[in-house]
């Protein structure tokens, strides 16, 4: 299957390819992203991943087809709801700052493909400069660390971008270095460049090559998925059982 802007996200592209977004939803829940894979389940579309699209739209240059499928984002008078309103500003504030502009000056949504251990693999990057490096923009709630399994992490680990990064550096094959262009959602914009180390970059792939088999094999439906039973999926796909109030003291020294 050859890869465009039009079928990277279909149904045929997700079950054939994994991509960084498929592996790390297979991280949460594999049983809510085989769904999503087959296309029998549709995660929410929340206004905080709806404006950092909408950001991420306008400098790809289809905001204006981002508009056209969000109608909701629209009031009844035809005007910008304020979240809405609020990226325009980020934009803004990216738009205010050369360096920031030069560092997605590269060429746009950059579609890849490849093989990582047998399995194909598919990338699609912000800006991509040839022979020099790899830019992906972020807009986030903020900069600070956040806790994730128990430990406090910096923004960009606990999102997984040292994760993409590795993948992307892998699949376009040169080994560029990736860098983070960010912006944040606060009510007065800040703005950070990031440039993930290669150990780090070289650490998570490790990983991904680790958790790549199982997820594929669960693709092929070698193996059954294993359910979270916490997030919207199971919840709307548990059937109902009865369990010992004992297990919920349990459960909380876990």
């Amino acid at each position: 299957m050859i890869l465009t802007n039009e079928n990277y996200f279909s149904t045929e592209a997700s079950m054939e390819y994994m991509s960084v977004s498929q592996f790390k939803a297979f991280e949460s829940c594999e049983a809510a992203a085989l769904a999503e894979a087959k296309g029998e389940y549709k995660r929410e579309e929340t206004t905080s991943l709806l404006v950092g699209k909408y950001v991420d739209a306008h400098f790809e240059g289809t905001l204006d087809v981002f508009k056209a499928q969000h109608p909701d984002i629209f009031t009844k008078s035809g005007t910008l709801k304020s979240d809405y309103r609020r990226a325009e500003e980020i934009i803004s504030r990216i738009e205010s700052d050369p360096a920031f502009m030069e560092m997605l000056s590269g060429e746009k949504q950059v579609i890849k493909t490849g093989i990582i251990d047998g399995i194909p693999v598919k990338i699609k990057m912000d800006a991509y400069f040839p022979g020099e490096k790899i830019v992906d923009l972020k807009i986030m709630k903020d900069f600070s660390p956040i806790w994730k399994d128990g430990q406090k992490m910096p923004w960009f680990a606990a999102w997984g971008y040292d994760l993409q990064g590795a993948i992307y550096q892998k699949i376009e094959g040169n080994k560029l270095p990736f860098y983070l262009a960010a912006a944040s959602k606060e009510p007065v914009t800040d703005i950070q460049g990031l440039h993930i180390p290669q150990e780090y970059l070289d650490e998570r792939m490790e990983y991904f090559r680790g958790m790549l088999p199982r997820y594929a094999a669960i693709k092929r439906g070698e193996i059954e998925p294993t359910r979270c039973e916490h997030c919207d999926y199971c919840k709307s796909t548990k059937k109902f059982h009865v369990v010992d109030a004992a297990d919920l003291y349990y459960d909380m020294e876990d």
